[in-house]
């Protein structure tokens, strides 16, 4: 028996901020999507949506290990949420 995946809606906000801090030191760091999919192995169309703040795009540990070894922090600091007024 199988179990459909879905994404707790209390997470959403998660998700989110993980894509915008993905961006920023993404950005910092002076790479376009395209150079940072490549040095990562993923899709430039699937680092899109995982920095799209309107698209809900889950990514595995192995892949937020690449992106923070891609990007050469700790990969708690992409798990660092600030607290915001906005509601996302």
């Amino acid at each position: 028996m199988s179990r459909a995946k879905s994404i707790s809606y209390g997470n959403v906000n998660s998700y989110i901020q993980l894509g915008l801090n993905i961006a920023y030191f993404r950005k910092l760091r002076g790479m376009t999507q395209e150079q940072f999919a490549e040095k990562t192995g993923i899709s430039r169309s699937y680092l899109s949506a995982v920095e799209a703040p309107n698209i809900i795009k889950t990514v595995s540990l192995e892949l937020l290990f690449d992106i923070s070894d891609a990007l050469s922090i700790e990969p708690y600091r992409l798990l660092e949420f600030k607290e915001t007024n906005n509601n996302l």
